[in-house]
């Protein structure tokens, strides 16, 4: 009598750690998506504080333009050169993060 109770106490335990198995394989699974996920998230935080530093360049050197006291001719010209090099510097950064 006692060698079939731990017999079923043996075998009920047999299914409980073959149920915590597959459990840790379950949540093993899930962690590496988990890593996945953040590695992703955390390069797409990395472009955006990129274009987010850029959208603060443009903006502090639109400032700085617009602050200039000269007639509306120099203005358009100093605007359009300063766009211009923007432009450029954009093609840079573009090109280096390939």
């Amino acid at each position: 009598m006692k060698r079939d109770r731990l017999n079923l106490e043996l075998v009920a335990l047999e299914r409980k750690v073959r149920l915590l198995l597959k459990e840790f394989d379950n949540l093993k699974t899930s962690n590496e998506q988990l890593k996945e996920e953040n590695r992703q998230l955390e390069g797409l935080v990395k472009t955006r504080e990129k274009q987010l530093n850029d959208f603060q360049n443009k903006y502090k050197i639109s400032t700085i333009v617009d602050r200039i006291n000269v007639g509306d001719e120099e203005i358009r010209e100093v605007k359009d050169k300063i766009n211009d090099y923007i432009k450029e510097i954009d093609k840079c950064i573009h090109q280096m993060s390939k």
